[in-house]
C-alpha cells in the first residue's frame, strides 16, 4: 500500500480509502465487519462511515470491526446540517457516533453535504454545526474537523482559503476532473488533504467501460482499476475513497495502487482530450433527488439521458425500447411528463443539474417522440 500525508495533520493515510456505504443488505453486521478487517490486512487505515450510510447501519459495522482490526486505522464520520441543525445537536450526534464505533476519537469530522456559499456560512455561523464540532475537538474527542462538499471549484477554493477546515472530501474522477480540479489545487496549496469521493462516478465508468477503455495502462488492469489508479496518482489526492462491500472488491481496489507514480502533466492533458466537453453533466445518481412530489424516478429517467452524452440520441431511443421490454419502466408509472417543475430535485441535486431540462428533453425526443 502506498501512504500520502493527509496536509499538515502529519497523518499519513492509504491512498485508497474505505467507503462504508456499499455493504450488502443481505450480510450479517458481522459479515461486513469481515470486509472491513480484510482491507486493514491489506493496509487501507482510512474507513469512512456516516450516520445513515446502510439503512443506519454503517457505523455499527465499522464498531464491530473495529474490535479487532489487524492493523492501526483512522476512522472518518460525519454529521449534516439537515439533521443536525446546530451545534447542540453536532455534539450529541458525536457522542453517539462515538458510542457506535467504540472508539475515544474521531480522527476526521466531516460537515456534511456542503451544496454552495450559503450552506457554508450557515455552518459556520455563530452556533452553527462547526462550533459543536470545534467543541468536541476541544474536548480531545475529534481530531480534524474537516468538510465533505458538492460545490464547485471556485466555492470550495473560497471556503479553504478561509482556514476552518483542515481536509475536505469532494467528488472527483476520470470523468469529471477539468472542472473540479480549482478545488484540489485551492486545498494542495493551502496544505489542507484531499479526499475523493465516486471515483468511479457513480456508476458511470463501470458501465460505460467501452468508452472508458483508453484510460488502462496495461489489459490486465480494469477499467476500475484504472479509474482509482487516475485519482490516486494526483500528487494532490491525499485518500481515493471508493466503496467496498466484499472481499473481492477490497482486494480488487487495492491492486490499483500497486506500483503507483505521479500522474505528468502530458498524461492529464491526454486524458482531457479524450473526454467528452460535457462530460461533467452527467448524472452520478445519487439518488439524493428522489424526493418527487409525482414520483417519478428521477436517478433511472437521469441515467438514459446519461446515455445521450455518451453515446447520442439513437442509442438512448434503443435503451428505452429496451427498458419498456424488459419492464425497467412499468405501464402506469409516472413519466418524465407528469414533471410540474416544481423545482424540488434540482435544489437536491448535489451536481446543481437542470433536471426539468432534461426530463422535457426526454419527453418530447424519446418518449413522446
Amino acid at each position: 500500500m502506498i501512504y500520502k500525508e493527509y496536509g499538515r495533520t502529519g497523518k499519513k493515510v492509504s491512498a485508497i480509502g474505505f467507503g462504508g456505504m456499499r455493504f450488502p443488505s443481505h450480510y450479517s453486521i458481522e459479515e461486513s465487519a469481515q470486509v472491513v478487517r480484510r482491507a486493514s490486512q491489506l493496509g487501507i487505515n482510512y474507513f469512512d462511515t456516516a450516520p445513515f450510510y446502510c439503512d443506519d447501519k454503517s457505523e455499527d459495522i465499522m464498531g464491530e470491526a473495529f474490535k479487532d482490526m489487524p492493523n492501526p486505522f483512522y476512522v472518518s464520520t460525519k454529521s449534516g446540517i439537515g439533521n443536525e441543525p446546530d451545534a447542540n445537536a453536532v455534539r450529541k450526534r458525536i457522542d453517539k457516533s462515538l458510542k457506535r464505533l467504540g472508539v475515544k476519537k474521531i480522527n476526521f469530522y466531516h460537515m456534511w453535504c456542503i451544496m454552495n456559499l450559503d450552506h457554508y456560512k450557515k455552518v459556520i455561523a455563530p452556533g452553527g454545526p462547526y462550533w459543536g464540532a470545534m467543541k468536541a475537538k476541544e474536548e480531545g474527542l475529534i481530531d480534524h474537523i474537516v468538510v465533505s462538499t458538492h460545490a464547485n471549484g471556485n466555492e470550495i477554493a473560497q471556503m479553504i482559503k478561509e482556514g476552518y477546515f483542515e481536509g475536505v472530501t469532494l467528488g472527483y474522477n476520470i470523468a469529471n476532473f477539468p472542472y473540479r480540479q480549482e478545488g484540489i489545487e485551492a486545498a494542495y496549496e493551502e496544505g489542507v488533504g484531499v479526499v475523493t469521493m465516486n471515483p468511479l462516478g457513480g456508476g458511470i465508468i463501470p458501465q460505460n467501460q467501452e468508452y472508458f477503455n483508453f484510460i488502462k495502462e496495461n489489459e490486465n488492469e480494469s477499467v476500475i482499476q484504472a479509474a482509482l489508479r487516475f485519482n490516486a496518482s494526483h500528487e494532490a489526492i491525499s485518500v481515493t475513497l471508493a466503496g467496498m462491500g466484499t472481499i473481492q472488491e477490497v482486494e480488487h481496489n487495492v491492486k490499483a495502487v500497486e506500483n503507483l507514480k505521479i500522474l505528468t502533466s502530458e498524461k492529464i492533458n491526454q486524458i482531457k482530450s479524450e473526454l467528452k466537453k460535457d462530460m461533467n453533466q452527467l448524472c452520478t445518481t445519487c439518488q439524493y433527488c428522489k424526493k418527487c412530489p409525482k414520483d417519478i424516478d428521477i436517478p433511472k429517467y437521469m441515467n438514459l439521458y446519461n446515455m445521450n452524452v455518451l453515446k447520442g440520441k439513437e442509442k438512448v431511443i434503443d435503451r428505452y425500447q429496451e427498458m419498456i421490454k424488459y419492464k425497467d419502466i412499468k405501464q402506469g408509472e409516472p413519466l418524465p411528463a407528469d414533471c410540474i417543475a416544481c423545482g424540488k430535485c434540482e435544489k437536491l441535486c448535489t451536481q446543481h443539474l437542470n433536471i426539468i431540462d432534461r426530463l422535457k428533453w426526454l419527453d418530447e425526443n424519446i418518449i413522446n417522440m
